[in-house]
């Protein structure tokens, strides 16, 4: 099985110890990780090499027992015919009831995993990366209803994210079993 992010370390090290936030973005607070634990769907992302051409795409997140969490990115490459996975950890930079966290794929090179929106049932949030290039749409099914979405995309464009380059995540039968 290959990364994600195998093919572009290049990325990632112009990314790595970046773990900011990006200027003018809170992070929510009363975060509780237990609820925030589980798989995600990806519902729209701003594209970036290290996940260019997957669909399908699932992160799933779980307690590492060095108190971190154990994070899989799992999508699937619909021209190959193929899944790709990586997994990383990940770890709180401030306090635990802050959604504002380090991870990483590769050593001990870490990127900001900010968490910017969250329902009250921790059932879609909007992620950022250090910066604005990096934005996502999680939801815990495989969709998101309309209303929450468009909800959603007009906050990231409010924070002056690029949202017009939102592309969406194909899921649903073009998803194989895995």
């Amino acid at each position: 099985m290959k990364h994600l992010l195998g093919s572009s370390i290049t990325s990632l090290l112009i990314l790595t110890g970046c773990t900011g936030i990006p200027d003018g973005t809170e992070p929510v607070t009363g975060f509780e990780l237990e609820r925030y634990l589980g798989q995600w769907y990806e519902i729209a992302r701003l594209n970036h090499s290290f996940e260019e051409g997957l669909d399908c795409v699932t992160a799933t997140y779980s307690l590492r027992d060095d108190g971190g969490v154990r994070v899989i990115n799992r999508g699937y490459n619909l021209e190959k015919q193929a899944w790709e996975e990586a997994e990383g950890r990940a770890y709180f930079i401030d306090e635990e009831n802050v959604g504002r966290l380090k991870v990483s794929f590769f050593g001990p090179f870490y990127s900001g995993y900010n968490i910017l929106e969250l329902d009250d049932d921790y059932q879609w949030a909007l992620v950022s990366g250090p910066d604005r290039d990096y934005l996502w749409i999680l939801s815990r099914t495989p969709e998101l209803d309309n209303d929450t979405e468009t909800a959603l995309r007009q906050r990231a464009a409010e924070l002056d994210f690029p949202t017009d380059e939102l592309i969406t995540v194909e899921h649903g039968n073009a998803c194989p079993d895995h």
